[in-house]
């Protein structure tokens, strides 16, 4: 599988450092989820994280603040 390279998911203003934050807690939600629904996951969940992010599914700025709100 091709990655996207970091300039092409990281837009202005965004670290490094937010982008994997981010990226960990999305891979956490969706491990806790599929252990919730008893479901097994075929690709491991900072995968599925990656992707997400990769498409523009999840963005970094809504993930971090949303958490850092809580």
């Amino acid at each position: 599988m091709l990655r996207p390279a970091m300039s092409q998911i990281l837009r202005e203003g965004e670290s490094y450092y937010a982008f994997v934050v981010a990226v960990a807690r999305r891979a956490r939600e969706i491990a806790e989820e599929a252990e919730a629904e008893g479901y097994p996951l075929v690709e491991k969940p900072v995968n599925l994280a990656l992707n997400e992010f990769s498409s523009g599914k999840s963005k970094i700025r809504d993930l971090v603040k949303t958490k850092d709100a809580e």
